[in-house]
Protein backbone atom coordinates (compact mmCIF):
# COMPACT_ATOMS: atom_id res chain seq x y z
CA UNK A 1 0.00 0.00 0.00
CA UNK A 2 1.59 2.90 -1.01
CA UNK A 3 1.43 6.28 1.40
CA UNK A 4 -1.59 8.21 0.37
CA UNK A 5 -1.51 11.63 -1.29
CA UNK A 6 -2.31 15.12 0.32
CA UNK A 7 -5.78 16.40 -1.03
CA UNK A 8 -7.46 19.44 -0.99
CA UNK A 9 -11.54 20.47 -2.33
CA UNK A 10 -12.81 16.73 -1.59
CA UNK A 11 -16.52 16.87 -1.15
CA UNK A 12 -19.80 15.81 -2.01
CA UNK A 13 -20.26 19.11 -3.90
CA UNK A 14 -17.41 18.81 -5.92
CA UNK A 15 -18.32 15.28 -6.50
CA UNK A 16 -21.68 15.95 -8.05
CA UNK A 17 -20.13 18.71 -10.09
CA UNK A 18 -17.47 16.08 -11.64
CA UNK A 19 -20.76 13.26 -11.80
CA UNK A 20 -22.40 16.40 -14.03
CA UNK A 21 -19.28 17.46 -16.16
CA UNK A 22 -16.64 14.52 -16.44
CA UNK A 23 -18.48 10.75 -15.64
CA UNK A 24 -19.95 9.50 -19.13
CA UNK A 25 -23.51 8.11 -18.64
CA UNK A 26 -25.31 6.62 -20.64
CA UNK A 27 -22.37 5.09 -22.90
CA UNK A 28 -20.04 2.17 -22.71
CA UNK A 29 -16.28 2.47 -23.88
CA UNK A 30 -15.80 0.23 -26.81
CA UNK A 31 -12.85 0.48 -29.51
CA UNK A 32 -11.48 3.61 -27.74
CA UNK A 33 -14.53 5.72 -27.98
CA UNK A 34 -17.58 6.54 -25.68
CA UNK A 35 -20.69 4.90 -27.88
CA UNK A 36 -24.03 6.13 -26.91
CA UNK A 37 -26.22 3.39 -25.14
CA UNK A 38 -29.67 3.86 -26.36
CA UNK A 39 -33.01 3.50 -23.94
CA UNK A 40 -35.30 0.83 -24.80
CA UNK A 41 -38.16 1.64 -26.61
CA UNK A 42 -41.90 -0.18 -27.31
CA UNK A 43 -40.47 -1.10 -30.51
CA UNK A 44 -36.83 -2.14 -28.82
CA UNK A 45 -35.83 -5.89 -29.89
CA UNK A 46 -36.46 -6.94 -26.22
CA UNK A 47 -37.65 -9.40 -24.70
CA UNK A 48 -40.20 -7.57 -22.75
CA UNK A 49 -41.65 -4.78 -23.86
CA UNK A 50 -42.25 -2.82 -20.36
CA UNK A 51 -38.33 -3.31 -19.83
CA UNK A 52 -36.03 -0.48 -19.29
CA UNK A 53 -31.95 -0.01 -19.05
CA UNK A 54 -32.17 2.93 -16.88
CA UNK A 55 -30.27 1.73 -13.95
CA UNK A 56 -30.25 4.65 -10.64
CA UNK A 57 -27.00 5.14 -8.64
CA UNK A 58 -27.37 6.21 -5.12
CA UNK A 59 -25.35 7.86 -2.51
CA UNK A 60 -25.14 6.00 0.58
CA UNK A 61 -25.12 8.34 3.03
CA UNK A 62 -28.42 9.29 2.05
CA UNK A 63 -30.44 6.81 0.45
CA UNK A 64 -30.96 9.43 -2.22
CA UNK A 65 -30.52 8.89 -6.33
CA UNK A 66 -27.19 10.76 -7.51
CA UNK A 67 -28.29 9.82 -11.04
CA UNK A 68 -29.32 7.83 -13.22
CA UNK A 69 -27.70 6.09 -16.63
CA UNK A 70 -28.49 3.26 -19.08
CA UNK A 71 -26.89 -0.40 -19.09
CA UNK A 72 -25.40 -1.88 -21.74
CA UNK A 73 -27.05 -5.10 -23.47
CA UNK A 74 -25.86 -8.96 -25.07
CA UNK A 75 -24.98 -6.75 -28.58
CA UNK A 76 -22.86 -4.38 -26.62
CA UNK A 77 -20.89 -6.99 -25.54
CA UNK A 78 -20.48 -8.68 -29.24
CA UNK A 79 -19.15 -5.19 -30.07
CA UNK A 80 -16.87 -5.15 -27.15
CA UNK A 81 -15.61 -8.70 -28.28
CA UNK A 82 -14.92 -7.91 -31.99
CA UNK A 83 -13.40 -4.77 -30.79
CA UNK A 84 -11.18 -6.86 -28.54
CA UNK A 85 -10.07 -9.35 -31.19
CA UNK A 86 -9.25 -6.86 -33.89
CA UNK A 87 -6.81 -5.40 -31.57
CA UNK A 88 -4.90 -8.27 -29.80
CA UNK A 89 -2.75 -9.29 -32.59
CA UNK A 90 -1.00 -6.05 -32.55
CA UNK A 91 -1.56 -5.53 -29.15
CA UNK A 92 -0.03 -9.18 -28.10
CA UNK A 93 3.32 -8.42 -30.37
CA UNK A 94 3.86 -4.55 -28.63
CA UNK A 95 6.96 -4.39 -26.79
CA UNK A 96 6.95 -4.54 -22.95
CA UNK A 97 8.65 -1.46 -22.94
CA UNK A 98 5.62 -0.09 -24.56
CA UNK A 99 2.90 -1.68 -22.40
CA UNK A 100 4.94 -0.48 -19.39
CA UNK A 101 4.77 2.99 -20.80
CA UNK A 102 0.71 2.79 -21.05
CA UNK A 103 0.25 1.46 -17.54
CA UNK A 104 2.96 4.30 -16.06
CA UNK A 105 0.77 6.64 -18.00
CA UNK A 106 -2.59 5.50 -16.59
CA UNK A 107 -0.80 5.81 -13.24
CA UNK A 108 0.17 9.18 -13.85
CA UNK A 109 -3.20 10.25 -15.22
CA UNK A 110 -4.27 9.04 -11.98
CA UNK A 111 -2.35 10.57 -9.96
CA UNK A 112 -3.33 13.89 -11.74
CA UNK A 113 -6.92 13.78 -10.67
CA UNK A 114 -6.55 12.08 -7.26
CA UNK A 115 -8.91 14.42 -5.45
CA UNK A 116 -11.49 13.44 -8.41
CA UNK A 117 -11.31 9.70 -7.91
CA UNK A 118 -11.91 9.99 -4.24
CA UNK A 119 -14.77 12.11 -4.51
CA UNK A 120 -16.34 10.10 -6.70
CA UNK A 121 -15.60 6.77 -4.69
CA UNK A 122 -16.89 8.11 -1.05
CA UNK A 123 -19.70 9.52 -3.05
CA UNK A 124 -20.82 6.43 -4.56
CA UNK A 125 -19.36 3.54 -2.64
CA UNK A 126 -19.88 5.61 0.62
CA UNK A 127 -16.74 4.72 2.27
CA UNK A 128 -14.81 7.44 4.47
CA UNK A 129 -12.06 10.22 2.63
CA UNK A 130 -9.53 8.60 3.80
CA UNK A 131 -10.26 5.36 2.84
CA UNK A 132 -10.97 6.38 -0.51
CA UNK A 133 -7.72 8.09 -0.46
CA UNK A 134 -5.69 4.70 0.27
CA UNK A 135 -7.83 2.74 -2.67
CA UNK A 136 -7.02 5.36 -5.28
CA UNK A 137 -3.66 4.71 -4.08
CA UNK A 138 -2.94 1.38 -3.77
CA UNK A 139 -4.83 1.19 -7.69
CA UNK A 140 -2.18 3.45 -8.68
CA UNK A 141 0.74 1.50 -7.16
CA UNK A 142 -0.44 -1.32 -8.87
CA UNK A 143 -0.55 0.02 -12.56
CA UNK A 144 3.13 1.07 -11.41
CA UNK A 145 4.44 -1.92 -9.98
CA UNK A 146 3.26 -4.43 -13.22
CA UNK A 147 4.35 -1.90 -15.52
CA UNK A 148 8.19 -2.44 -13.41
CA UNK A 149 7.16 -6.06 -13.43
CA UNK A 150 6.63 -6.74 -17.12
CA UNK A 151 9.83 -5.13 -18.14
CA UNK A 152 12.30 -7.49 -15.90
CA UNK A 153 10.67 -10.23 -16.96
CA UNK A 154 12.88 -12.36 -19.52
CA UNK A 155 11.59 -12.45 -22.93
CA UNK A 156 13.50 -15.85 -23.37
CA UNK A 157 15.20 -17.73 -20.60
CA UNK A 158 17.21 -21.05 -20.66
CA UNK A 159 16.08 -23.84 -18.77
CA UNK A 160 18.64 -26.81 -17.93
CA UNK A 161 18.25 -30.19 -18.93
CA UNK A 162 19.89 -33.54 -18.84
CA UNK A 163 20.70 -33.49 -22.30
CA UNK A 164 23.67 -32.06 -23.60
CA UNK A 165 22.96 -31.82 -27.23
CA UNK A 166 19.76 -29.65 -26.85
CA UNK A 167 19.10 -26.29 -25.69
CA UNK A 168 15.52 -25.33 -24.00
CA UNK A 169 14.37 -22.05 -23.72
CA UNK A 170 10.97 -20.62 -22.31
CA UNK A 171 8.58 -17.43 -23.33
CA UNK A 172 5.96 -16.34 -22.39
CA UNK A 173 2.47 -15.60 -24.40
CA UNK A 174 -0.84 -13.42 -23.44
CA UNK A 175 -3.54 -15.65 -22.70
CA UNK A 176 -6.10 -14.11 -24.98
CA UNK A 177 -8.56 -11.58 -24.81
CA UNK A 178 -10.22 -11.22 -21.09
CA UNK A 179 -13.14 -11.03 -19.11
CA UNK A 180 -12.44 -9.16 -16.33
CA UNK A 181 -15.78 -8.36 -13.59
CA UNK A 182 -14.76 -6.72 -10.74
CA UNK A 183 -16.84 -5.99 -7.25
CA UNK A 184 -18.53 -2.85 -5.69
CA UNK A 185 -16.75 -2.94 -2.35
CA UNK A 186 -13.32 -1.48 -3.86
CA UNK A 187 -14.03 0.27 -6.82
CA UNK A 188 -10.71 1.21 -9.02
CA UNK A 189 -8.43 -1.45 -7.00
CA UNK A 190 -9.96 -4.56 -8.29
CA UNK A 191 -10.34 -3.01 -11.73
CA UNK A 192 -6.45 -2.00 -11.53
CA UNK A 193 -5.65 -5.88 -10.03
CA UNK A 194 -7.16 -7.35 -13.11
CA UNK A 195 -6.66 -4.54 -15.92
CA UNK A 196 -2.90 -3.98 -15.32
CA UNK A 197 -1.51 -7.39 -15.31
CA UNK A 198 -3.65 -7.96 -18.19
CA UNK A 199 -2.27 -5.50 -20.07
CA UNK A 200 1.22 -5.84 -19.25
CA UNK A 201 0.87 -9.49 -20.27
CA UNK A 202 -0.11 -8.68 -23.84
CA UNK A 203 -4.13 -9.42 -23.35
CA UNK A 204 -7.08 -7.22 -24.59
CA UNK A 205 -10.34 -7.02 -22.14
CA UNK A 206 -13.47 -6.16 -21.60
CA UNK A 207 -13.96 -5.11 -18.19
CA UNK A 208 -17.42 -4.91 -16.44
CA UNK A 209 -17.55 -3.06 -13.38
CA UNK A 210 -20.33 -3.67 -10.54
CA UNK A 211 -23.60 -1.89 -11.72
CA UNK A 212 -23.80 -0.21 -7.82
CA UNK A 213 -20.57 1.97 -8.39
CA UNK A 214 -20.04 2.85 -11.69
CA UNK A 215 -19.27 6.55 -11.54
CA UNK A 216 -15.46 6.03 -10.30
CA UNK A 217 -15.03 3.20 -12.54
CA UNK A 218 -16.49 5.04 -15.45
CA UNK A 219 -13.78 7.49 -15.39
CA UNK A 220 -11.52 5.13 -16.69
CA UNK A 221 -12.27 5.29 -20.03
CA UNK A 222 -11.64 8.88 -20.08
CA UNK A 223 -8.51 8.26 -18.82
CA UNK A 224 -7.25 5.65 -21.53
CA UNK A 225 -8.24 8.04 -24.26
CA UNK A 226 -6.39 10.87 -22.55
CA UNK A 227 -2.78 8.70 -22.84
CA UNK A 228 -4.09 7.01 -26.22
CA UNK A 229 -4.41 3.49 -25.57
CA UNK A 230 -4.79 1.90 -29.08
CA UNK A 231 -8.61 1.30 -29.61
CA UNK A 232 -9.98 -1.99 -28.74
CA UNK A 233 -7.63 -2.97 -25.91
CA UNK A 234 -9.84 -2.14 -22.95
CA UNK A 235 -13.41 -1.78 -23.45
CA UNK A 236 -15.71 -0.56 -20.31
CA UNK A 237 -19.11 -2.22 -19.84
CA UNK A 238 -21.69 -1.12 -17.22
CA UNK A 239 -23.86 -4.04 -17.26
CA UNK A 240 -26.01 -5.84 -14.99
CA UNK A 241 -25.81 -9.94 -14.25
CA UNK A 242 -27.00 -10.03 -18.00
CA UNK A 243 -23.70 -8.57 -19.55
CA UNK A 244 -21.67 -10.70 -17.13
CA UNK A 245 -23.02 -13.79 -18.20
CA UNK A 246 -22.52 -12.90 -22.09
CA UNK A 247 -19.12 -12.06 -21.24
CA UNK A 248 -18.50 -15.00 -19.88
CA UNK A 249 -19.89 -17.43 -22.09
CA UNK A 250 -19.20 -15.99 -25.34
CA UNK A 251 -17.19 -17.94 -27.63
CA UNK A 252 -14.43 -15.71 -28.60
CA UNK A 253 -12.95 -15.26 -24.53
CA UNK A 254 -10.21 -16.87 -23.96
CA UNK A 255 -9.87 -15.99 -19.87
CA UNK A 256 -12.17 -14.86 -17.62
CA UNK A 257 -11.57 -13.40 -14.38
CA UNK A 258 -14.31 -12.47 -11.39
CA UNK A 259 -14.36 -11.31 -8.18
CA UNK A 260 -17.51 -11.93 -6.29
CA UNK A 261 -19.86 -14.06 -4.18
CA UNK A 262 -19.22 -17.45 -3.97
CA UNK A 263 -23.30 -18.18 -5.63
CA UNK A 264 -22.11 -16.34 -8.77
CA UNK A 265 -18.82 -17.38 -8.64
CA UNK A 266 -20.27 -20.80 -9.43
CA UNK A 267 -22.53 -19.70 -12.37
CA UNK A 268 -19.32 -17.91 -13.52
CA UNK A 269 -17.63 -21.48 -13.49
CA UNK A 270 -20.11 -22.87 -15.21
CA UNK A 271 -20.20 -20.69 -17.99
CA UNK A 272 -16.79 -20.36 -18.57
CA UNK A 273 -16.94 -24.29 -18.43
CA UNK A 274 -18.29 -23.79 -22.19
CA UNK A 275 -14.68 -23.38 -24.43
CA UNK A 276 -12.75 -24.50 -21.82
CA UNK A 277 -11.80 -21.19 -20.74
CA UNK A 278 -9.09 -20.40 -18.15
CA UNK A 279 -10.23 -19.24 -15.45
CA UNK A 280 -9.90 -17.15 -11.93
CA UNK A 281 -11.80 -16.36 -9.24
CA UNK A 282 -11.69 -14.42 -6.02
CA UNK A 283 -14.58 -15.19 -3.96
CA UNK A 284 -15.74 -15.06 0.05
CA UNK A 285 -14.52 -15.41 2.96
CA UNK A 286 -14.50 -16.11 7.14
CA UNK A 287 -11.36 -15.09 7.63
CA UNK A 288 -10.33 -15.28 11.99
CA UNK A 289 -8.07 -13.11 13.73
CA UNK A 290 -6.24 -15.34 16.44
CA UNK A 291 -4.99 -13.16 19.77
CA UNK A 292 -2.89 -14.62 22.12
CA UNK A 293 -2.77 -14.53 25.68
CA UNK A 294 0.72 -12.25 25.72
CA UNK A 295 -0.49 -9.11 23.82
CA UNK A 296 -1.14 -5.43 24.27
CA UNK A 297 -4.65 -5.17 24.83
CA UNK A 298 -4.96 -2.24 23.43
CA UNK A 299 -3.39 -2.31 20.09
CA UNK A 300 -4.70 -6.34 19.82
CA UNK A 301 -8.06 -4.23 19.66
CA UNK A 302 -6.95 -1.79 17.01
CA UNK A 303 -6.44 -4.24 14.78
CA UNK A 304 -9.30 -6.24 15.58
CA UNK A 305 -11.87 -2.89 15.02
CA UNK A 306 -9.14 -2.38 11.64
CA UNK A 307 -10.01 -6.04 10.34
CA UNK A 308 -13.86 -6.06 10.87
CA UNK A 309 -14.70 -2.15 10.57
CA UNK A 310 -12.58 -0.83 7.58
CA UNK A 311 -15.12 -0.25 4.94
CA UNK A 312 -17.86 -1.01 6.84
CA UNK A 313 -16.96 -4.89 6.92
CA UNK A 314 -17.58 -5.41 3.52
CA UNK A 315 -14.11 -7.33 2.62
CA UNK A 316 -13.37 -10.42 1.44
CA UNK A 317 -10.77 -10.94 3.97
CA UNK A 318 -12.89 -9.13 6.53
CA UNK A 319 -11.51 -11.07 9.76
CA UNK A 320 -14.94 -11.89 10.86
CA UNK A 321 -14.43 -14.18 13.47
CA UNK A 322 -12.41 -13.31 16.96
CA UNK A 323 -10.27 -16.31 18.56
CA UNK A 324 -9.33 -15.00 21.93
CA UNK A 325 -7.36 -16.78 24.10
CA UNK A 326 -9.55 -16.82 27.71
CA UNK A 327 -7.06 -15.55 30.29
CA UNK A 328 -7.07 -12.12 28.33
CA UNK A 329 -10.99 -12.21 26.99
CA UNK A 330 -13.04 -10.72 29.54
CA UNK A 331 -10.14 -7.87 29.79
CA UNK A 332 -10.43 -7.36 25.90
CA UNK A 333 -13.73 -7.44 25.50
CA UNK A 334 -14.08 -4.68 27.82
CA UNK A 335 -11.46 -2.55 25.65
CA UNK A 336 -13.08 -3.62 22.45
CA UNK A 337 -16.66 -2.75 23.14
CA UNK A 338 -15.58 0.86 24.33
CA UNK A 339 -13.04 1.04 21.04
CA UNK A 340 -16.16 0.11 19.04
CA UNK A 341 -18.69 2.62 20.20
CA UNK A 342 -16.14 5.34 20.07
CA UNK A 343 -15.74 5.08 16.21
CA UNK A 344 -17.76 8.03 14.30
CA UNK A 345 -20.16 6.40 12.13
CA UNK A 346 -21.22 9.15 9.26
CA UNK A 347 -20.69 10.52 6.23
CA UNK A 348 -17.78 9.87 4.01
CA UNK A 349 -17.06 13.37 3.54
CA UNK A 350 -16.84 14.23 7.06
CA UNK A 351 -13.07 14.54 7.99
CA UNK A 352 -14.09 12.82 11.12
CA UNK A 353 -15.60 9.75 9.77
CA UNK A 354 -14.22 6.62 10.94
CA UNK A 355 -16.99 4.41 9.35
CA UNK A 356 -19.51 4.60 6.14
CA UNK A 357 -22.73 3.49 5.27
CA UNK A 358 -23.72 -0.30 3.58
CA UNK A 359 -23.03 0.30 -0.02
CA UNK A 360 -26.71 -0.27 -0.46
CA UNK A 361 -30.32 -0.63 0.34
CA UNK A 362 -29.96 -4.39 -0.46
CA UNK A 363 -26.27 -5.05 1.26
CA UNK A 364 -28.26 -3.04 4.50
CA UNK A 365 -30.82 -5.46 4.38
CA UNK A 366 -28.53 -8.24 4.28
CA UNK A 367 -26.81 -7.32 7.41
CA UNK A 368 -30.33 -6.97 9.09
CA UNK A 369 -31.01 -10.49 8.35
CA UNK A 370 -27.81 -11.81 10.69
CA UNK A 371 -29.04 -9.38 13.09
CA UNK A 372 -32.78 -10.92 13.11
CA UNK A 373 -31.05 -14.42 12.90
CA UNK A 374 -28.65 -13.38 16.07
CA UNK A 375 -31.75 -12.66 18.05
CA UNK A 376 -33.35 -15.85 17.34
CA UNK A 377 -29.94 -18.10 18.61
CA UNK A 378 -30.16 -15.77 20.89
CA UNK A 379 -26.77 -14.66 20.99
CA UNK A 380 -24.72 -12.32 22.93
CA UNK A 381 -24.34 -8.97 21.41
CA UNK A 382 -21.61 -7.07 23.36
CA UNK A 383 -22.39 -4.20 21.21
CA UNK A 384 -24.35 -3.07 18.36
CA UNK A 385 -27.01 -5.29 16.63
CA UNK A 386 -28.87 -2.81 15.20
CA UNK A 387 -29.60 -0.47 11.76
CA UNK A 388 -29.71 3.14 12.57
CA UNK A 389 -33.07 4.84 11.77
CA UNK A 390 -33.26 7.38 9.05
CA UNK A 391 -31.32 8.55 5.77
CA UNK A 392 -28.80 6.05 4.54
CA UNK A 393 -28.05 2.82 4.70
CA UNK A 394 -26.16 2.38 8.12
CA UNK A 395 -25.38 -0.13 10.60
CA UNK A 396 -23.98 -0.21 13.72
CA UNK A 397 -20.89 -2.27 14.45
CA UNK A 398 -21.72 -5.69 15.91
CA UNK A 399 -19.84 -7.84 18.07
CA UNK A 400 -20.98 -11.06 19.36
CA UNK A 401 -19.51 -12.90 22.37
CA UNK A 402 -19.27 -17.06 23.16
CA UNK A 403 -20.85 -17.76 19.17
CA UNK A 404 -21.19 -21.60 18.45
CA UNK A 405 -19.93 -22.65 15.83
CA UNK A 406 -23.40 -24.17 14.66
CA UNK A 407 -24.19 -20.50 14.57
CA UNK A 408 -25.13 -18.99 11.17
CA UNK A 409 -23.37 -15.72 11.74
CA UNK A 410 -19.97 -18.35 12.40
CA UNK A 411 -20.33 -19.82 9.10
CA UNK A 412 -22.02 -17.73 7.10
CA UNK A 413 -19.65 -14.56 4.94
CA UNK A 414 -22.14 -11.88 6.63
CA UNK A 415 -20.17 -8.68 4.47
CA UNK A 416 -20.67 -6.36 6.57
CA UNK A 417 -19.94 -4.65 10.37
CA UNK A 418 -20.41 -7.94 12.73
CA UNK A 419 -17.48 -9.49 14.46
CA UNK A 420 -18.40 -13.51 16.14
CA UNK A 421 -16.22 -14.25 18.85
CA UNK A 422 -14.64 -17.27 20.86
CA UNK A 423 -12.64 -18.27 23.47
CA UNK A 424 -9.64 -20.66 23.94
CA UNK A 425 -7.16 -22.05 25.65
CA UNK A 426 -4.21 -24.13 23.75
CA UNK A 427 -2.76 -23.23 20.56
CA UNK A 428 -4.12 -26.22 18.84
CA UNK A 429 -7.72 -25.37 19.67
CA UNK A 430 -7.66 -22.25 17.65
CA UNK A 431 -5.35 -23.27 14.94
CA UNK A 432 -8.30 -26.23 14.31
CA UNK A 433 -10.93 -22.84 14.99
CA UNK A 434 -9.30 -20.89 12.51
CA UNK A 435 -9.57 -23.87 9.83
CA UNK A 436 -12.75 -25.21 10.78
CA UNK A 437 -14.51 -23.11 7.66
CA UNK A 438 -15.33 -23.89 3.98
CA UNK A 439 -13.57 -20.43 3.60
CA UNK A 440 -9.86 -20.17 3.38
CA UNK A 441 -8.58 -16.64 1.95
CA UNK A 442 -7.32 -15.11 4.96
CA UNK A 443 -6.23 -14.53 8.55
CA UNK A 444 -4.61 -12.55 11.23
CA UNK A 445 -2.67 -13.80 14.59
CA UNK A 446 -1.63 -10.90 17.00
CA UNK A 447 1.46 -12.11 19.65
CA UNK A 448 3.68 -10.72 21.36
CA UNK A 449 5.80 -14.37 20.45
CA UNK A 450 6.80 -14.02 16.74
CA UNK A 451 7.97 -17.66 16.47
CA UNK A 452 4.71 -19.02 18.08
CA UNK A 453 2.92 -16.37 15.48
CA UNK A 454 4.49 -17.91 12.33
CA UNK A 455 3.88 -21.22 14.03
CA UNK A 456 0.58 -20.54 14.20
CA UNK A 457 0.04 -19.38 10.31
CA UNK A 458 1.90 -21.86 9.19
CA UNK A 459 -0.94 -24.17 10.06
CA UNK A 460 -3.90 -21.84 9.57
CA UNK A 461 -5.11 -22.60 6.00
CA UNK A 462 -4.90 -19.14 4.23
CA UNK A 463 -3.70 -17.69 0.85
CA UNK A 464 -2.38 -14.55 3.04
CA UNK A 465 -1.79 -14.24 6.69
CA UNK A 466 -0.70 -10.81 8.54
CA UNK A 467 1.01 -10.60 12.24
CA UNK A 468 0.87 -8.15 14.07
CA UNK A 469 -0.26 -5.56 11.61
CA UNK A 470 -3.18 -4.01 10.14
CA UNK A 471 -4.58 -5.74 6.64
CA UNK A 472 -2.12 -3.74 4.66
CA UNK A 473 -2.25 -5.56 1.05
CA UNK A 474 0.60 -4.88 -1.21
CA UNK A 475 1.00 -4.82 -5.04
CA UNK A 476 3.77 -7.59 -4.24
CA UNK A 477 1.66 -9.93 -2.61
CA UNK A 478 -0.21 -12.69 -4.30
CA UNK A 479 -3.80 -12.15 -3.35
CA UNK A 480 -6.27 -15.52 -3.15
CA UNK A 481 -7.21 -18.54 -1.20
CA UNK A 482 -7.76 -21.94 -0.39
CA UNK A 483 -10.74 -24.08 -0.52
CA UNK A 484 -14.26 -21.84 -1.54
CA UNK A 485 -12.78 -18.72 -1.54
CA UNK A 486 -11.28 -19.25 -5.31
CA UNK A 487 -9.26 -20.78 -7.85
CA UNK A 488 -5.91 -18.79 -8.50
CA UNK A 489 -4.05 -15.37 -7.36
CA UNK A 490 -4.23 -12.06 -8.11
CA UNK A 491 -1.31 -9.80 -7.24
CA UNK A 492 2.45 -9.66 -7.46
CA UNK A 493 4.26 -12.47 -10.02
CA UNK A 494 1.51 -15.15 -9.41
CA UNK A 495 -0.78 -12.07 -10.85
CA UNK A 496 1.25 -11.56 -13.88
CA UNK A 497 1.47 -15.36 -14.68
CA UNK A 498 -2.66 -15.10 -14.15
CA UNK A 499 -2.71 -13.77 -17.74
CA UNK A 500 0.07 -15.37 -19.11
CA UNK A 501 1.04 -19.00 -20.91
CA UNK A 502 4.60 -20.04 -20.74
CA UNK A 503 6.21 -21.66 -23.77
CA UNK A 504 9.14 -23.82 -24.62
CA UNK A 505 11.25 -23.81 -27.76
CA UNK A 506 13.16 -27.03 -27.87
CA UNK A 507 16.41 -26.62 -30.45
CA UNK A 508 20.02 -28.24 -31.33
CA UNK A 509 23.26 -26.71 -29.86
Amino acid sequence: MMETMNSQGISRESAIQTVQDEVMLNAAYINGDWMTIEAFTADSDQADADKTNNHALYDSHSGDIITTTRLCTQAHVDMAVNAASQAYPSWSQTTVDERAGYLNAIADTMEQQFDTLVGLSVLNNGKPTEEAKIDVSDAIACYRYYANLIIKQATLSEVLTSESSIRLLKTYAPVGICALIVPWNFPMVTTAWKVAPALAAGCTVLLKPSEVTLLPELMLGNILSAIKLPKGVVNILPGAAEVGAAMTSHPLIDKVSFTGSNVIGEKVMTQAAKGIKDISLELGGKSAIVVCADVDIDYACDLIIGGIFTNAGQICSATSRLLVHEDIAQSLFETLKAKTESLKIGDGFAVDTQMGPMVSEQQLNQVKKYFDIAVNENLECLTGGEIVEGSGYFATPTIYTDVPVTSQLWIEEIFGPVLVCKTFTEKAEAIALANDSKFALAASIVSADETQALEIALQIQAGHIWINEQQIVLPETGWGGFKQSGIGRELGVDGLSAYQKSKHVLLPY
